[in-house]
């Protein structure tokens, strides 16, 4: 019941959950990694700026100067025609907005070939015929220093490129390479490098950072929630950005070229402080997520493509994106956020350590009530008395029992310090030992009131239904204050901040309901077997249970 009703609750924080059981792990969550693109930032791209003949353009609403026309053109063409990736939407919106009329934009070109973007070479390429020239154009765009490999440039030029993409970088622009080549020697070579490509310049992309993330990421923190930031982008860029999202240390970055280098102990040390991992592939989130786990961390991975479920299948959490994320990640999920959102997670989070406090709240009540409901049930009659508790009684307490340790405990809302604590260990267990000493504690303590009540009723010489009536009295004044005690540990200063569980007082309103009318009227009295009591006594009673 706490599981399914805290699904329905996080599917308003747009997490629909595909797993029960990673509700009660998130809340134990300690590293969250991250992607970049659409998680912590808006996935929608914008050039920002363009690099050519040794000079930065920043885009604004003036026109473009032509010296940077031709990065735009051949970004273009080294896009898809009906682009669906953020990126290459850029490409084509400042295209139609700044080279409309120009001879740069090309909608009746054919394209003959395409190379595709590979995990050994970052880059990708068209290859296009105009409908009036023989020879045919190549444009490839791609991770700067794939670009600036294939175009095999001077020393002096290569350090200029560098200069520019970290001065790109450090702005948190996503920066790509743009390359062209005229091609007229007939058969197409088979791979990218047998083209003389020539350099045409560098593109600098924005993709802000959502408005919720920086928010988000101190709940983390604060919440003794490590976040890490894996991506595909240039290692300035993802510093950049973990800055502005508030990453605990956004400088210290580890690539995937790095990653390639350490041995599985090595890696496991270089996680301990690399919040920060840049140009990784898909295929290391798996090694990254071992590593993690390796080290003691309960781990929620986010993803989205094919090649994330690997990741996602060995986190504790896997968390796929729903809006851009593909069947396959999602299938692999444990979890799949509708909106892509950081802060959903962030949420999501906070649900699942709700949870997991009010399922131990529960447990100690459900350990707490039953002690005086088993000690009337078996102390009178090994004492000789009439029996305190008959079956209809018992029927009529779990019939409170059940929805209070069920729906009115699972709406409890969350304590004071619940993203301020740091995770339970992975090894905590729902009913340690000192949870159940506690709920023993409380029943004992109620046992004993209700026995006390039992005896004073005895001595005064009331009779069997007198006494039994009070002696229940006495266990459901306790029974509704051990759901009252039960509900939250907080101080009394900061219950007054929660919001007020309608679920428990209405239970306790019920509850006080049935006995008020088992107790006054009649025909309800003869079916409990209770004889008429002094409304004080019944308070006296009622109040030595509470």
């Amino acid at each position: 019941v706490f599981f399914a009703l805290g699904a329905l609750r996080l599917s308003k924080h747009r997490v629909l959950t595909r797993n029960l059981a990673a509700l009660e792990t998130l809340g134990a969550t300690s590293v969250l990694c991250t992607d970049k693109t659409g998680t912590l930032t808006e996935n929608r791209m914008r050039i920002a700026a363009l690099y050519a003949a040794g000079e930065v353009h920043r885009v604004g609403d003036e026109t473009l100067p032509e010296f940077v026309h031709e990065v735009v053109e051949h970004g273009i063409l080294a896009s898809q025609r009906d682009p669906f990736d953020p990126m290459e939407i850029a490409f084509h919106q400042l295209g139609q907005t700044a080279l409309r009329g120009t001879e740069h934009l090309h909608a009746t070109w054919t394209l003959v070939r395409e190379y595709p973007l590979s995990p050994e070479l970052l880059s990708m390429a068209h290859v296009w015929r105009s409908p009036d020239e023989t020879s045919l154009i190549v444009s490839a765009k791609g991770a700067p220093e794939a670009i600036v490999d294939l175009c095999h440039l001077p020393e002096a030029e290569v350090q200029a490129a560098r200069a520019a993409v970290m001065a790109l970088g450090n702005d948190g622009l996503r920066v790509l390479g743009v390359a062209s080549v005229r091609f007229d020697d007939g058969e197409l070579p088979s791979a990218q490098h047998d083209y003389a490509f020539t350099f045409v310049g560098l593109v600098g992309l924005e993709d802000p950072v959502r408005a919720s993330v920086p928010a988000a990421i101190a709940d983390c923190r604060a919440a003794g929630i490590r976040v890490v930031m894996i991506t595909g982008d240039y290692p300035a860029t993802a510093s950049a950005i973990g800055r502005k999202a508030g990453l605990a240390c956004p400088n210290d970055v580890l690539t995937g070229a790095d990653i390639e280098q350490l041995d599985d102990d090595a890696l496991v040390t270089r996680l301990r402080s690399a919040d920060v991992v840049a140009r990784a592939v898909p295929e290391q989130k798996l090694r990254i997520v071992r590593a993690l786990a390796r080290d003691g961390g309960v781990v929620a991975m986010t993803g989205d493509g094919v090649n994330d479920a690997p990741a996602l299948e060995a986190a504790h959490i896997g968390i796929a994106m729903g809006g851009r994320g593909t069947d396959v990640a999602r299938e692999a999920a444990d979890l799949v956020i509708t909106d892509d959102d950081f802060a959903s997670i962030v949420a999501g989070v906070r649900l699942g350590r709700r949870i997991f406090d009010n399922l131990q709240k529960a447990v100690t009540y459900i350990v707490a009530v039953h002690v005086p409901v088993a000690g009337l049930s078996l102390i009178p009659a090994l004492l000789g008395w009439p029996l305190a508790l008959l079956p209809l009684h018992i029927v009529f307490l779990e019939l409170i029992i059940d929805p209070a340790c069920s729906v009115a405990f699972e709406a409890e809302g969350d304590e004071a310090d619940i993203m301020s604590r740091p995770p339970r260990p992975a090894t905590s267990r729902l009913a340690d030992r000192g949870l159940f000493l506690l709920g023993l504690a409380q029943g004992v303590s109620v046992l004993a009131a209700c026995l006390a009540v039992l005896f004073v009723a005895r001595q005064q010489g009331l009779g069997e239904g007198a006494t039994r009536a009070l002696a229940f009295t006495a266990l459901l004044g306790g029974n509704i204050a051990l759901i009252a005690v039960n509900l939250s540990r907080s101080v009394r200063g900061d219950r007054t901040k929660r919001p007020t569980n309608r679920v428990a007082f209405l239970v306790a309103g019920l509850a006080t309901a049935g006995l008020v009318a088992s107790l006054v009227f009649a025909p309800v009295r003869s079916v409990f077997h209770f004889d008429p009591v002094l409304p004080l006594h019944a308070l006296g009673a009622f109040a030595a249970g509470a």
